[in-house]
């Protein structure tokens, strides 16, 4: 039996989870396999019960699990609270109490959805393909953070932190991935300015030795981000620090046309993997059966490629993604002319039932 923690968190989190959920059923029905399933608090929903975001029931919970699907934590509800008491504090760790300091983010360009893109199709192309490697657990989010008073107002201060061992690690994770993908590895790093940036190049091009036949580029953050408009077509996996990770993997969701499409995979130390949409909790959207559960059904299905090594299991769930995509159903966020309009809700039944009726 596999033993599940889902998460539901703040805002539209609750309604995609649920979704994922009913995925879940439908490959327990179909392919007899049995689920434990249990619920946590995080976030948000965590300080309004418990009164801090990360409860050690949550932690526990989770260290016992096979895998933990997060929906999404966060909201104006919270924001002024001190940092260490907000949503993302919880969030930030349980990141760091499982160790997953490897974030692995696909941006996928939908066939269905290419026009759908802000970009034009001709730059688009074809099988547009990128993994971004995002170290997830070092980095100014997980530095020592200080303000003090000055006599004209405040100073404040955040150090990004990075040692040999963190950026090995993640490396040698990245390598791999794109070994088995088109073997090519571009680092972006900020070298020509940050030390931290120097380390990460130096430790890279070392590693890169044992990595003969994949093919290693260096590209400074602010071309990258440029680069990924012009021609996202020369990116096969990238791999960075923790905040240059987070913004660009969310500008490589737009590529695909909404960030409600893409899921992730949290991997690291411990054999537990959190997997969680790309997407925030989208607090002007919350409790209307608006929200697209897309990213959160994928991410059920990369919990099954990367924590329990089920590849059919995880094609399934995709390709019954694609299939109902094909059958022209659309949330709002993803809705084009002559496609039929679907509720979080009715985009899930559709997907399950994709599931049961279809043999992959």
């Amino acid at each position: 039996m596999l033993k599940i923690v889902t998460i539901p968190g703040d805002g539209i989190g609750p309604e995609v989870i649920k979704q994922a959920v009913k995925v879940l059923t439908a490959i327990s029905s179909k392919y007899n396999i049995s689920f434990a399933i249990r619920e946590a608090l995080l976030g948000g929903a965590a300080i309004d019960k418990t009164g801090i975001p990360l409860p050690m029931e949550t932690i526990d919970l989770c260290n016992a699990s096979d895998a933990v699907l997060l929906g999404a934590v966060g909201g104006p509800k919270w924001d002024a609270l001190p940092g260490e008491l907000r949503p993302e504090a919880g969030l930030l760790g349980l990141r760091k109490e499982l160790g997953v300091f490897a974030n692995l983010r696909p941006a996928i360009l939908f066939p269905q959805l290419k026009s759908a893109s802000n970009l034009k199709e001709e730059v688009l192309g074809d099988n547009l393909d990128i993994m971004i490697v995002r170290e997830l657990i070092g980095g100014a989010y997980f530095g020592e953070k200080k303000r003090v008073d000055l006599a004209n107002g405040q100073k404040a201060w955040d150090v990004i932190e990075y040692s040999t061992y963190e950026i090995e690690r993640i490396t040698k994770m990245a390598f791999e991935i794109a070994r088995v993908r088109n073997k090519k590895l571009t680092l972006v790093d900020k070298a020509n300015v940050l030390e931290s940036s120097r380390l990460w190049r130096e430790v890279v091009q070392s590693i890169s030795k044992n990595y003969k036949d994949v093919e290693l580029n260096n590209m400074y953050v602010d071309n990258a981000a440029m680069q990924l408009i012009r021609d996202p077509h020369q990116f096969d996996v990238i791999v960075t620090e923790n905040m240059f990770g987070d913004i660009l993997s969310d500008e490589a969701s737009m590529l695909t046309g909404s960030l409600g499409m893409l899921p992730s995979a949290s991997l690291g130390i411990s054999s537990v993997g959190l997997f969680e949409p790309i997407h925030g909790s989208a607090p002007d959207i919350a409790g209307q059966d608006l929200a697209n559960p897309i990213g959160t059904i994928m991410s059920a299905a990369m919990m099954f490629r990367y924590s329990f090594k089920m590849e059919e299991i995880a094609n399934a769930i995709e390709k019954s993604v694609y299939k109902t995509l094909d059958s022209g159903y659309r949330t709002i966020d993803i809705m084009q002319p002559g496609m039929i309009y679907a509720t979080t809700e009715k985009m899930g039944d559709y997907i399950a039932n994709q599931i049961m009726i279809s043999h992959y």
